[in-house]
């Protein structure tokens, strides 16, 4: 029996030990211990589904960001679109005004034209005419010069005059 009881006193002591630990810790260190454990937990979970959520908003930004650029640059090739035609107007415009004005001058200079041909002409008409009646008095003054020739054409002008 002495080998049973010393072992079985160790055992006793040791159980009785056990047992009065699992009392101090159970009523000193485990809530402590279970709470850190579960704070730990807690915040681990937290950590994660932050994560989670920081992920998913990255998604949604990255998609942001995509329908942006995409937007930006369809609204840029609208622009370039808009410039181009207002461009192509603007030239459209200055040729059409510049074809106008290009018909006004010419009209303006065929008129000038026309009304400088006429005065040329009423000029010539009238150096013409002046030129014919100084022929004209030079003529008859020859021919009536002499008093017998201006007695044979007052006679021939008779004749010739019909009587109504």
């Amino acid at each position: 029996m002495d080998l049973i009881t010393p072992g079985f006193g160790l055992v006793f002591w040791t159980a009785i030990t056990f047992i009065f630990l699992l009392v101090i810790l159970g009523k000193f260190a485990w809530k402590p211990i279970l709470g850190a454990v579960s704070e730990r937990e807690e915040g681990i979970k937290a950590a994660l589904a932050s994560a989670e959520n920081a992920r998913k908003e990255m998604e949604n930004l990255s998609a942001d960001n995509d329908r942006i650029l995409k937007e930006a640059r369809s609204e840029r090739q609208a622009m370039l679109k808009e410039a181009r035609e207002l461009k192509n107007n603007m030239i459209e415009t200055a040729k059409t005004e510049a074809k106008e004005e290009a018909n006004k001058l010419v009209a303006q200079a065929q008129a000038a034209i026309a009304a400088e041909k006429k005065a040329a002409v009423a000029d010539l008409k009238h150096v013409v005419a002046e030129l014919s009646i100084s022929i004209a008095e030079t003529v008859v003054r020859e021919e009536l010069a002499d008093k017998a020739k201006q007695e044979k054409l007052v006679k021939s002008m008779l004749e010739n005059a019909k009587l109504n």
